[in-house]
């Protein structure tokens, strides 16, 4: 397992080009928090494309999600990367402007972070979330009950769509096992009727997309991590905030931008869309640095002084 850990001064050094060949694939991301004050974490890590790889194998190999992997490397084919080619994998990243306490989800980055109680350390995590018509809302929560071996209990409405889409007669039960889409564990989440949860996969593909039903998609090794780690009535906050922005304590300037989930997220003040404009008045910034930024929506810290 690799462990990738911020250093206060990642900044101050060249970035860090690695080109990492393991076999297996890398869970519980850890990060030291940063010093008072800043909110970036991570380092820049580069892989050197070597023939056979594709995004969804790196994406697996790294634990990253595989549109944050896309996003990352727009001009890149991802079934077809050509070798030699030096992918930006997304391990620099800002940490979510809301209070750094137990799990926080952000929608658009499609990740998941964990804050453990009396620790500087937070735990990152790829997350599939629920795909269009079946949006993961967001929530101020806490986990009310954890589940080992979950039953699934299809709604009313996966039944039907099932139905529809696929010509599938779900069974109104379906007991733990290979067959059960929501893996073996799972935290039941204490938000409306208790039908959301944040739960493992019997399948290789889907976290780090919107594909699920609602619930939260994690890889089944992270799941059993957080599992075994978290504790029953932990706050979990789930947002919805593309637009990330940070003023490090050394002037720099970040802006991070993920693709919004819809358009009409920019009416919403809880966006970061604000921030944009604050940034084309500000003389101290690269203007085209921020307009290429919200153009190109590549879900990395970029710097935006002058």
């Amino acid at each position: 397992m690799l462990i990738l850990k911020t250093k206060l001064k990642v900044l101050s050094r060249p970035f860090v080009i690695l080109c990492l060949l393991f076999a297996g694939s890398v869970n519980a991301q850890q990060y030291t928090l940063p010093s008072p004050g800043s909110r970036l974490i991570g380092e820049r890590i580069e892989h050197k494309v070597q023939v056979g790889d594709y995004f969804h194998s790196l994406s697996q190999q790294y634990n990253i999600g595989l549109i944050a992997l896309m996003a990352s490397n727009p001009t890149v084919d991802p079934f077809l990367p050509l070798p030699g080619t030096r992918l930006n994998l997304p391990t620099l990243m800002l940490l979510p402007d809301v209070e750094h306490k137990g799990i926080v989800i952000n929608l658009p980055e499609l990740r998941l972070y964990y804050f453990p109680n009396n620790t500087n350390k937070v735990h990152v995590f790829p997350v599939g979330i629920g795909r269009e018509g079946r949006e993961t809302p967001q929530m101020n929560s806490f986990v009310k009950t954890k589940l080992k071996d979950p039953v699934w209990t299809p709604t009313p409405t996966t039944r039907a769509e099932y139905l529809e889409k696929y010509k599938m007669v779900l069974p109104r039960i379906v007991q733990a096992g290979k067959h059960n889409p929501l893996g073996s564990f799972a935290l039941q989440l204490a938000y409306g009727q208790s039908n959301y949860l944040i739960h493992g996969t019997n399948t290789d593909f889907g976290v780090g997309m919107r594909i699920s039903a609602g619930c939260i998609r994690m890889n089944p090794d992270d799941i059993e991590w957080l599992y075994n780690n978290i504790k029953v009535n932990e706050t979990v906050r789930i947002i919805n905030t593309p637009i990330k922005f940070t003023l490090e304590p050394n002037g720099q300037r970040f802006l991070e931008v993920h693709s919004p989930l819809s358009s009409e997220i920019w009416h919403n003040k809880d966006s970061g869309s604000d921030v944009i404009n604050q940034l084309r008045e500000d003389n101290s910034v690269d203007k085209s640095a921020v307009n290429k930024a919200i153009l190109m929506h590549y879900g990395l810290p970029i710097n935006v002084n002058i």
